[in-house]
C-alpha cells in the first residue's frame, strides 16, 4: 500500500471522489503543511493549513500516476487559493508526498499537465511536513450527509481514465504526410467538411471513435445519434477531460469549438439542441477528424481498457 496527500479545495468532496476510485483502499481528511503541528477547523486561516485528503491505494491496482490524473480531472489547476465557491489559503491545491521517490514522478506529471494545459499550474508540490487528522464529523462527511455541499462531481470517478501520454501529439510534418488533405484542413486549419457527404454521418456500428491525429479515444458509438444535421452527432465524450472548449466567433456566428485534448485537433462544435433524455448536448463532429475502431478490434488496437465501459 502507498499513501499520497492531496489538497483540492473542500475536502468533503475530494474524499468522496477518491473513495469511489478502484484501487483506493482508504481515505481520511485532515490538515496538512501549516505553520504549526496542531490546529483544528476553526483555526485554519490562522495556522495556514490546507484541507487535505490522505489517499491510501493499492499500487497493484492503481498507480500514483493514475491517482494524479484522477486528481487533475476535478481541480481547477490555475486557481490560486480557491476551488469552486470556497476561497482562502486552506482551499489551495497541493500534492504532498512522504516518499522521496515519488517526487520525480509527481513533478514529471505536473510538467506534462502544464504543457497540455498551456500554462503554469498553481498546484503546490512539497514533502509532507505534517498531517493532522480532522475532526470525526468531517470524516466521510458526504457518506453521512448525502445532500451536503460538494464542489466536485463525484460521478467523474466512474468515467474512463485515458492517459494522454499514450497518445502523443504528432508534428505538423508527420501529420501532413499521414492525413488526407481533408483531414489535415479540418483538424489543423479548422475547416468544415461538407454535410451528408462524409464517412461517419450515418454509421452506428458498435465501437469507439478516436482522434485521427493521435489515436486518443473520444466518443463511444453508443452515444452517437442521428440528428439530421449532416455530420456525426454525439451526446457526450467518453470522459469530460478529453475535450477542450473554445469560443468561436468565425463566420459571423458565436459557437463553442471543441478540440481533442492530446492532439489539439479541431473536431467541430457543441450545441445545446441535443436529446433532452441524454443531457441536451449535441457534439457535432467532422468525420475527417475521427477514426472508427469497431468493438471487435479494440483489444488488438490497444483499447481493451474501455470495453467494460461499453456494456
Amino acid at each position: 500500500m502507498a499513501v499520497i496527500y492531496l489538497a483540492g479545495g473542500c475536502f468533503w468532496g475530494l474524499e468522496a471522489y477518491f473513495a469511489h476510485i478502484k484501487g483506493v483502499v482508504e481515505t481520511a481528511v485532515g490538515y496538512a503543511n501549516g505553520q504549526v503541528e496542531t490546529t483544528h477547523y476553526q483555526l485554519l486561516k490562522e495556522t495556514d493549513h490546507a484541507e487535505t485528503v490522505a489517499v491510501t491505494y493499492d499500487e497493484a491496482r492503481v498507480t500514483l500516476r493514475e491517482i494524479l490524473l484522477y486528481y487533475f480531472r476535478v481541480i481547477d489547476p490555475f486557481s490560486v487559493n480557491r476551488q469552486g465557491n470556497d476561497r482562502g489559503r486552506q482551499y489551495r491545491t497541493g500534492i504532498y508526498y512522504q516518499n522521496e521517490n515519488d517526487k520525480k514522478r509527481i513533478l514529471g506529471l505536473v510538467a506534462e499537465e502544464e504543457v497540455l494545459l498551456g500554462g503554469k499550474v498553481a498546484v503546490e508540490v512539497a514533502p509532507l511536513s505534517h498531517f493532522i487528522l480532522a475532526e470525526e464529523y468531517h470524516q466521510n462527511y458526504l457518506e453521512k450527509n448525502p445532500a451536503g455541499y460538494c464542489h466536485i462531481n463525484i460521478l467523474d470517478a466512474h468515467e474512463p481514465l485515458v492517459d494522454p501520454a499514450n497518445y502523443p501529439r504528432l508534428s505538423q510534418a508527420i501529420l501532413s504526410e499521414k492525413l488526407t488533405n481533408v483531414q489535415y484542413c479540418v483538424t489543423q486549419e479548422g475547416a468544415t467538411e461538407p454535410p451528408f457527404q462524409n464517412e461517419y454521418d450515418q454509421t452506428f456500428e458498435e465501437g469507439i471513435y478516436v482522434d485521427i491525429t493521435s489515436g486518443e479515444p473520444l466518443f463511444f458509438a453508443k452515444d452517437k445519434f442521428s440528428s439530421g444535421c449532416g455530420w456525426p452527432s454525439f451526446s457526450r465524450p467518453i470522459a469530460k477531460d478529453l475535450i477542450l472548449y473554445y469560443q468561436d466567433k468565425s463566420h459571423g456566428m458565436e459557437r463553442i469549438e471543441v478540440r481533442s485534448r492530446a492532439g489539439n485537433a479541431h473536431l467541430g462544435h457543441v450545441f445545446t439542441d441535443g436529446p433532452v433524455e441524454t443531457g441536451g448536448l449535441r457534439y457535432c463532429i467532422n468525420s475527417a477528424s475521427l477514426l472508427f475502431i469497431p468493438k471487435n478490434e479494440m483489444s488488438v488496437k490497444g483499447y481493451a481498457y474501455l470495453l467494460d465501459y461499453m456494456d
